[in-house]
């Protein structure tokens, strides 16, 4: 009989994501446990197989840092797992040395595997060299060297996020184009041809969250006709998203700076397509940035 647990086995390079990739998991209603030895993947897995389990989905994170030799064991935890059919998939996350070194000086946190011996150089190719065999045995590789915790956390949610039967999610996100297009978005819209709030002097310091410049929008009606035609677009094709066992559709909405017009647009779509049975997040990647 199988089990009706799910387990995700998180692992990857120190510096890729897995925390945020943790957290994620944690946002679907996972039961997350971080560096657990390999020795006790079994016993901790068993702990979750019965009736009476409260959670159907846990994910452990493993990684270098299991004590010397245990990592070795993973094949045979694993075939423990397999003769218990309980179902699971690794996730590996890695990043290119050169994005893994600006990480570690940006954030002056010393790498796990670093010793007075082994540069941090050194401890990077050391660590890909550990891990070898379970990036090579992953269902999914992640590459984040050009990914921030937002998609990161996007992706995530759109790998483990569909259960039966339950509405696709929703993530609208606005952006500024001057910061660059963001990755792994399903629908993209151009707000730029709308009037920008940005060329009057007394809107600029405020957002498309206040309602000084949302009352300004709002005077435009081509800027209604675009919100107008876009929940149309997506009221009219979400069923067949659904349909399609997606978990997560990301609709992105740039603007020149991410301030007014992407962020006024992104929040009035997600009052416009939530209602009970749709979950929508909304996401303003560049607000902050000014």
């Amino acid at each position: 009989m199988q089990s009706r647990l799910q387990l995700v086995l998180l692992s990857g390079l120190s510096g890729s994501g897995k925390t945020v990739a943790l957290h994620a998991l944690e946002d679907l209603q996972f039961y997350c446990a971080d560096n657990l030895p390999v020795s006790l993947l079994p016993a901790f897995v068993d702990e979750f197989i019965s009736p009476d389990n409260i959670y159907s989905n846990i994910a452990v994170g493993i990684d270098a840092r299991n004590p010397s030799g245990q990592l070795a064991e993973i094949k045979s935890a694993l075939d423990l797992l397999k003769q218990r059919n309980v179902q699971y998939q690794i996730v590996f996350l890695t990043a290119s040395t050169a994005a893994l070194l600006q990480r570690f000086s940006e954030t002056r946190r010393p790498h796990p595997l670093s010793r007075q011996e082994r540069v941090l150089k050194h401890a990077i190719e050391f660590e890909r060299n550990v891990l070898a065999e379970l990036e090579q045995g992953a269902d999914f590789t992640i590459d984040t060297s050009d990914t921030n915790v937002h998609q990161l956390r996007e992706r995530m949610w759109k790998l483990f996020g569909r259960e039966a039967d339950s509405p696709v999610h929703l993530v609208l996100q606005s952006f500024a184009f001057k910061r660059g297009i963001p990755q792994d978005i399903d629908f993209l819209f151009d707000a730029r041809c709308l009037p920008n709030p940005h060329w009057d002097p007394g809107l600029r310091k405020y957002s498309g969250k206040d309602v000084a410049v949302q009352e300004w929008l709002e005077n435009h009606p081509m800027v209604q006709d675009f919100i107008n035609d876009i929940s149309t677009l997506l009221k009219n094709w979400i069923p067949s998203y659904e349909a399609s066992q997606r978990s997560y559709i990301t609709i992105a909405i740039g603007c020149t700076g991410g301030r007014h017009r992407s962020v006024f647009i992104a929040e009035r779509l997600a009052a416009d397509l939530s209602d009970p049975d749709q979950q929508v997040k909304v996401h303003h990647r560049d607000l902050l940035q000014g």
